[in-house]
């Protein structure tokens, strides 16, 4: 795991992504937010992927990136630190949600989510509200969104 204990503001987590191009976006909308982006091994693609290459273009270093090799370690490093997972399983709206500067937010996996014993060790969990019938929106997306409500609420844009 790599950590800049310095980073003052919220950040993404990203539990076993496993579209090559998503992630890439994501270390994109990070990088040019200001948000510290987590990544939860293992990935179901390699960095050196051409699709992932293709659109991280330039921005995979100028952003510090943590990565955690199970999300037992994660967890762990996170033992006194605010967690909300977003997911299309949970009640409450991120609009009647009040972020704080350093939360972690937590996003699952494009396929999958996250699995269920994760679903219970944590404790706020939110959604963006849809409408009827639509299973979900793209992750990239669902990060732009989130992070730039985080980052509204605490001033920090």
């Amino acid at each position: 795991m790599t950590q800049n204990s310095t980073n003052q503001g919220p950040k993404i987590a990203l539990f076993e992504p496993d579209i090559p191009q998503n992630t890439a976006a994501i270390i994109r909308t990070c990088s040019c937010l200001g948000a510290k982006l987590e990544i939860i091994e293992p990935c179901g693609f390699l960095f050196s992927d051409k699709r992932f290459k293709r659109v991280v273009m330039d921005y995979m270093y100028e952003k510090e990136i943590s990565f955690y090799q199970s999300s037992k370690e994660f967890f762990e490093s996170k033992k006194n630190q605010r967690i909300i997972l977003m997911t299309t399983k949970a009640s409450i709206s991120y609009t009647k949600f009040k972020f704080n500067k350093n939360d972690t937010i937590l996003f699952g996996r494009e396929s999958a989510g996250v699995p269920e014993n994760i679903h219970k060790i944590v404790k706020y969990k939110l959604k963006i509200p849809m409408k009827n019938n639509m299973r979900s929106l793209n992750i990239a997306s669902s990060v732009a969104i989130i992070l730039a409500e985080s980052l509204k609420q605490n001033k920090l844009i």
